[in-house]
């Protein structure tokens, strides 16, 4: 049995997900390339979680670049971004400085 994938930065993931939910598009260079940009931003440590837990899946973006990987979030996605987005908001603001200071 595999093992789950940890959130080590809870403050990028919650980030990445307002975005997505904006509209925002994750893109990827490949599976060899560890590197995933979001909204001009790079994106460290959200993208294996999100896959992961089937929160974004690839989309064809025919206006996109050949040779990168576009992800937008699933329908599961949507429906946990506007909670867990809620849940981070409802949390006090010293506790949401200290998890982006530590993860």
């Amino acid at each position: 049995m595999g093992t789950s994938p940890v959130i080590p930065d809870r403050g990028e993931f919650v980030n990445v997900l307002a975005a997505l939910q904006r509209g925002h598009v994750l893109v990827r260079l490949n599976d060899q390339h560890d590197g995933c940009w979001l909204a001009g931003r790079n994106v460290f440590w959200s993208f294996e979680p999100l896959l992961h837990y089937g929160l974004i899946e690839p989309f064809d973006n025919r206006q996109g670049f050949v040779g990168l990987r576009y992800y937008r979030l699933s329908a599961r996605g949507r429906d946990f971004a506007v909670q867990a987005c809620a849940a981070w908001k409802r949390r006090p603001l010293l506790e949401r400085v200290v998890a982006r200071l530590v993860g």
